[in-house]
């Protein structure tokens, strides 16, 4: 039996230690979280800003690997909960609960070995010369000079930085290099020749930061590195069993985008490239000729989702297929270790990896149509455009119809895995998320009820839509014992009715495709005039951002910052430190900004950010939603408006002293029958659409930021 005390004393203990103040929130999922992992049964838990849910699954997670001697893994989705875990949290909580737990409690960092230098790559003289690359990526016949002294300073800078870096770990490099040049002193797993093969072994940074996770009792990760572990039939993480998935709501298109690969003429004669001093000059060639007629097709076909093998694509992407095979075999295996040529290894290696990956992504793209039933097809392909250096290039991409099955196999299936977020109830219910990782419906017998519930019922429409999206794409395996999980919303420590006002703009225009209304630009500027700036403006494009950006500043002396002028995190400083100051910007800022205090008071959002019509990926799995008689719309383009309205409405009220309105200036929040199935999606605001209430509002709390300035 053991001598550490429970998690609700353990977390009183934290609280106190950290200089906090008890949250009936935290605790309530503290506690959800320990029974979790004491039964085995999945969670996942709603937690809203200001709960403290860092810290509710520390403590739990941190007891249960120094009472079991059992490893936990956390995910997250970005570098900045990462760096907040590691650098902050943890330390604190593995100091605060050292004597209780009896021990100082072990922490690690684990990355993708793509994170970290590879001293064979740089000092084997493997590292590619880029005019070649530049001729590829300009699609010119001159290189840029520019670019080309660039990526040779910064790497001549990467080589520097090696011996008097101890991490060797990108994110420890001040200031940052181009992706480009990191990808010359780096490696992916599968380019990797293994410690045991490799001269530098002993020192590589990536295994000393493995070493370090196999022995920690936390391992800090993020949701690329989860995916590829699941999708690995070797261990990337070390043995655990449980995982925390925080910033949850982000899991699916995570995973999604890891196994998303694709297809260029300018990757094809990169490779071929590559291969050239590997093998005889004819099947070098072959590639290259591979290349053109790659080239060739993407420029033949518009962009667009692909429902079958156009014609010239059997034919083209059969020969790359075959002709990668051939200078595959070619090649030959990497040598063993104990033998010579480390240099000669690591390019064939690379080469190798390079090789299989394309050819893999062809025979997928092959395969993609074999079902005549599109929702039973595993992955969908589109011709897409990037744009490189002010031109638009094609590529063919082929990505995951659905990726609840290799979550339900890989994850769930294998450890006790606790999902949070602060929005993970969509429409008012955890099945829309829980169907996209491969969970069935929350409560026993939900599906039949809700089939009883009226058809008219927007929100029941959805939840039944959202439950088929696990019947879609390729299968999960059939359990061995139905999986069980919970789901829990903690609530938010924000009092939203009294601090905050939703205020849907029912009275304008629906918005349209030629930009913002003229009446909706008059709201615009009333709202920001009444607010005395104090404005994050939300869009849905770019464009639309900068449009609006540009005509506001006519019409208004108040500083306008829009995502673009510069690096967006000091646009969000310079945002931050100026109470008279707006900015305007699009995705990153919905989910990235978190600006306490009189700097915001009002959030406008110009839109429902429904996803763009002709985004292949989701059209295609709203289709196969509808295919299964389900309410594709509902499902898949509502279900993604409604997480990232709650994302953006999210950005309001950061402390529990915050006050401010959020415009809605879609009038259709308002009037579409969809409407209420998004506001289910939202805290409980305060809501109206009379707008010269808000601009009152506003213009009163305009006058006690004045007031309190003048005081401090």
């Amino acid at each position: 039996m053991t001598d550490i005390p429970e998690v609700p004393d353990l977390l009183s203990s934290a609280v106190e230690a950290l200089g906090g103040a008890r949250r009936d929130g935290q605790l309530k999922m503290a506690s959800a979280v320990a029974h979790s992992i004491d039964t085995g049964e999945h969670l996942a838990v709603q937690a809203g800003t200001g709960t403290g849910k860092s810290l509710a699954y520390l403590v739990p997670s941190l007891r249960h690997a120094v009472d079991t001697g059992k490893t936990v893994v956390v995910s997250t989705a970005t570098i900045a909960l990462q760096r907040q875990l590691v650098e902050r949290d943890l330390p604190r909580t593995a100091t605060a609960l050292t004597g209780p737990l009896g021990r100082v409690p072990e922490f690690a960092i684990l990355k993708g070995r793509g994170n970290y230098l590879c001293l064979n790559k740089i000092h084997a003289g493997t590292i590619e010369e880029p005019e070649g690359d530049l001729f590829d990526a300009l699609g010119g016949g001159k290189a840029d000079p520019f670019a080309a002294s660039r990526l040779g300073r910064e790497v001549t800078r990467l080589r520097e930085w090696t011996s008097d870096t101890e991490t060797g770990d990108r994110d420890d490099l001040t200031p940052g290099v181009t992706d480009r040049s990191w990808r010359q002193v780096s490696v992916t797993a599968r380019e990797c020749l293994g410690a045991t093969n490799c001269s530098y072994g002993a020192d590589c940074f990536a295994e000393k930061a493995k070493a370090k996770a196999g022995k920690a009792d936390v391992v800090v990760t993020n949701h690329a590195l989860l995916a590829i572990d699941a999708m690995s039939p070797a261990a990337i993480l070390p043995e655990h069993d449980v995982v925390v998935v925080d910033e949850a709501h982000e899991l699916a298109d995570r995973i999604t985008s890891v196994a998303t690969a694709e297809i260029s003429g300018a990757s094809v004669a990169g490779l071929a490239r590559r291969c050239a001093k590997l093998v005889d000059e004819e099947v070098a060639d072959d590639i290259s000729g591979s290349a053109e007629l790659i080239e060739s097709l993407l420029d033949d076909i518009a962009p667009g989702r692909w429902t079958g093998l156009p014609d010239g694509a059997p034919l083209a992407l059969s020969s790359l297929r075959d002709r990668l095979w051939k200078a595959h075999t070619a090649i030959g295996p990497v040598r063993r270790s104990g033998e010579v040529d480390p240099e000669g290894n690591a390019a064939r290696l690379a080469a190798l990896t390079s090789l299989e990956e394309m050819h893999d992504t062809a025979v997928r793209i092959l395969a993609a149509f074999d079902d005549p039933d599109e929702a039973k097809r595993p992955d969908v392909v589109w011709i897409g455009e990037d744009l490189v250096r002010g031109d638009r290039k094609r590529v063919l991409r082929v990505a995951p119809l659905s990726v609840g099955g290799l979550l339900r196999a890989s994850l769930f299936a294998h450890a006790t895995v606790i999902l949070t977020s602060a929005t993970l109830t969509v429409g008012g219910s955890f099945d829309g998320l829980a169907a996209s990782w491969g969970l069935p419906p929350h409560r026993p017998g939900s599906a039949d009820a809700t089939s009883a519930a009226p058809d008219s019922d927007p929100a029941t429409e959805a939840t039944k839509s959202a439950q088929s999206i696990t019947a879609i794409g390729k299968p999960p395996p059939a359990d061995e014992k139905k999986l069980v999980w919970n789901g829990l919303d903690v609530g938010s420590p924000f009092d939203h009715q009294k601090s905050a006002i939703l205020y849907v703009a029912k009275h304008l225009p629906a918005p349209g495709r030629e930009g913002m209304s003229a009446r909706t630009l008059d709201e615009v500027v009333d709202l920001i005039t009444a607010a005395g700036g104090r404005t994050l403006g939300l869009f849905s494009s770019m464009r639309a951002a900068k449009d609006a950006a540009e005509a506001v500043r006519t019409r208004i002396d108040l500083p306008v910052l829009c995502q673009g002028d510069g690096a967006t995190g000091a646009l969000v400083k310079e945002f931050a430190a100026d109470e008279k100051t707006c900015l305007f910007g699009t995705l990153s800022l919905w989910q990235g900004v978190d600006v306490p205090g009189p700097s915001l008071n009002l959030v406008l959002i110009d839109r429902i950010p429904f996803p763009r019509p002709d985004d292949p990926l989701l059209m295609a799995r709203q289709r196969a939603v509808a295919a299964r008689g389900g309410n594709g719309f509902m499902a898949i383009a509502a279900g993604h408006a409604a997480l990232l309205l709650a994302q953006g409405t999210g950005r309001l009220l950061r402390g529990t002293s915050d006050r401010g309105v959020i415009a809605v200036l879609d009038s259709r929040l308002a009037t579409a029958r969809y409407g209420n199935y998004l506001l289910a999606s939202l805290p409980p605001f305060w809501r109206t659409t009379d707008g010269q209430l808000v601009r009152g509002a506003l213009s009163r709390l305009q006058g006690t930021n004045t007031t309190d300035g003048d005081r401090a």
